[in-house]
């Protein structure tokens, strides 16, 4: 009977590796993909600018707020791919800890919010000089970073609380 049990929760555990394995090959293939995009978004705003400047200079420097935001997006997708890549491939879930996990969280973070800054300021710019009726879409994605900036720090407050309260548990028990 005891080895019966033995037996399930080593199926069980075979069961669960199998498919950790899995999940960690999805993420590994998705992070090389996104890779993969993000380098052809550079090459397409090089290719863009530079076939811009050959037409003529104007032309060029819109492409150059243009490449700044392909560049910007892909900067992002990178972050992305390195945070599935670190987090998801290779390191072990069970290894990691509270304040490993709100540090991770919060580099991942900071790097969306700066891209979604860059990407409404790139916006602002590009609407002000040619149809400023169109500003809005870029203004709300700096409101909206703004409040990813306060959420952000609402998290890390109460994360930092969260270890402190279990840090104080773990020393009373």
């Amino acid at each position: 009977m005891l080895s019966c049990g033995a037996n399930l929760l080593m199926e069980g555990q075979f069961t669960i590796n199998i498919i950790t394995n899995i999940s960690r090959l999805a993420f590994c293939v998705a992070s090389i993909f996104l890779i993969i995009l993000a380098t052809l978004l550079i090459v397409s705003g090089t290719i863009g600018l530079v076939s811009a400047f050959i037409v003529s200079l104007d032309d060029g420097r819109e492409e150059i707020v243009q490449a700044i935001s392909y560049v910007v997006i892909a900067v992002a997708v990178f972050d992305v791919a390195k945070y599935f890549i670190e987090e998801e491939v290779l390191r072990p879930k069970e290894k990691q800890s509270l304040s490993e996990a709100r540090v991770s969280l919060t580099k991942f973070m900071t790097t969306i919010i700066i891209a979604v800054f860059i990407e409404g300021l790139v916006g602002v710019f590009e609407r002000s000089g040619k149809a400023p009726e169109d500003i809005l879409f870029p203004a709300a994605l700096l409101i909206v970073a703004t409040f990813m900036v306060i959420a952000l720090g609402v998290y890390q407050k109460f994360s930092v609380s969260a270890e402190g309260e279990k840090k104080e548990k773990d020393i009373t028990e």
